[in-house]
């Protein structure tokens, strides 16, 4: 499931990652993301993750075809948040990769560092 948040930031899409993914939650985001682009905007991410249960296959061809169509030059900021202490881990490791994405993993201790992070 994916459940959007507000966290007090306009310039950010906020949602929290729960159980499985379906295409049509999947579909939604990617249309947030497309809106922003066509606005001319930078995309910046909060992200929870709570725990993943598995992703619908036509879910990950959505966001295959959303990065083949938009690249990663639209994406400014990334904070991903979770409790499980190797996925800020991972996130720090795929900052070092994508350099053109400022990414940051974060506690979930640290969701205030997170929205420090995306509003600088």
């Amino acid at each position: 499931m994916i459940e959007m948040l507000d966290i007090g930031l306009e310039n950010v899409v906020a949602y929290r990652l729960e159980g499985k993914i379906t295409e049509e939650e999947m579909a939604s985001v990617m249309t947030l993301f497309r809106e922003k682009i066509q606005k001319g905007e930078k995309i910046n991410i909060y992200q929870e993750i709570v725990s993943i249960g598995g992703v619908e296959m036509d879910a990950m061809v959505e966001k295959f075809k959303f990065f083949l169509d938009a690249g990663l030059s639209h994406f400014d900021k990334i904070a991903v948040i979770s409790s499980k202490k190797w996925i800020p881990r991972l996130i720090n490791i795929e900052d070092k990769l994508f350099r053109g994405i400022n990414m940051k993993g974060f506690s979930t201790e640290n969701k205030d560092k997170a929205i420090a992070f995306l509003k600088k």
